[in-house]
């Protein structure tokens, strides 16, 4: 049976959170992993696109978490298997042995595959993505399919027969760009909420005179917010658990749209941080400490 979804951010490290999510200088010496895990129940890795992780590393990471024993990981299969498409055996190896750690304590709720928009759904891309299964093999995998041509029924039975979930997206729409979908392929339900700015296309992440765009810079709407709501209770129906990560970290509205979702959701109000508040004083009336202890005074008499 499945259990409530768990909701989070793509990512904790942004030194524009802090003074803004996390405290001034974090003088309350509270890690942003610690931080987070007070709200949520779930992170997405995003270094680990990157770079291979450390396993001394992921280990203290869990140990930051372990205050909640609900918390999962979710983490980004690196760049050079998805998007330089390099399967040699070491490097599989390094990065397999990084998250191993996590694997094995059962906190690795997702290995996610981010795939570029140039991934179309062909005879030789649906040959190298099952490769790429098999290369990982151990872990619970999840593949991000931005081109429209995912979606035909064929691509979708690749998915299924081969234990892949699909991570269903929010993006801003572009040409041939995969559209809101309430898919399940494997026993984890995936969404990733990246926003709808028209600037930040997932497609093409330059302008026309060549410079890079800023990402993530959406605020979702409590309207746009609850047609998720209903995707994901469909999603969650049937899956063993069910992840929603926001990628939107411009200003820190990730933050103020999971903590909004979650609680549409019925995941609890969890206290927002001050000065987020302070910036986004109406979308989080509802999220401050006075409030929430007020609720459960009501909710007690």
């Amino acid at each position: 049976m499945s259990t409530s979804p768990l909701f989070g951010t793509a990512g904790w490290s942004y030194p524009h959170w802090n003074g803004l999510v996390y405290p001034k200088a974090n003088g309350s010496g509270v890690h942003a992993l610690e931080f987070l895990a007070r709200r949520f129940d779930t992170v997405e890795i995003n270094s680990s696109f990157y770079q291979h992780l450390k396993p001394e590393v992921v280990r203290l990471w869990m140990k930051k978490v372990e205050a909640n024993p609900r918390f999962q990981f979710t983490a980004k299969l690196h760049q050079r298997f998805t998007h330089a498409r390099v399967l040699e055996q070491a490097e599989v190896g390094a990065f397999a042995e990084g998250l191993r750690p996590m694997l094995r304590a059962g906190k690795l709720g997702a290995l996610l595959m981010q795939f570029p928009w140039s991934f179309r759904f062909t005879a030789e891309n649906k040959d190298f993505f099952i490769r790429l299964r098999r290369a990982f093999h151990e872990f619970p995998l999840v593949a991000e399919m931005r081109h429209s041509s995912w979606m035909a029924e064929e691509a979708v039975g690749v998915l299924l027969d081969y234990r892949v979930g699909f991570c269903n997206i929010d993006q801003p729409e572009y040409t041939r760009a995969m559209p809101p979908t309430s898919y399940l392929t494997s026993a984890v339900g995936y969404v990733r909420l990246h926003g709808r700015n028209p600037h930040n296309s997932l497609g093409s992440f330059r302008n026309s005179g060549g410079q890079r765009v800023q990402q993530h810079d959406y605020l979702y709407s409590e309207a746009e917010l609850a047609e998720w709501a209903k995707r994901i209770e469909h999603i969650n129906r049937f899956a063993d658990r069910t992840f929603v990560i926001f990628n939107n970290d411009a200003q820190g509205k990730s933050v103020v749209n999971a903590l909004q979702l979650q609680s549409m959701m019925g995941g609890g109000r969890a206290t927002a941080p001050r000065e987020l508040r302070r910036k986004f004083p109406t979308e989080l009336e509802k999220f401050g400490r006075e409030y929430t202890e007020q609720q459960s005074l009501f909710s007690a008499a």
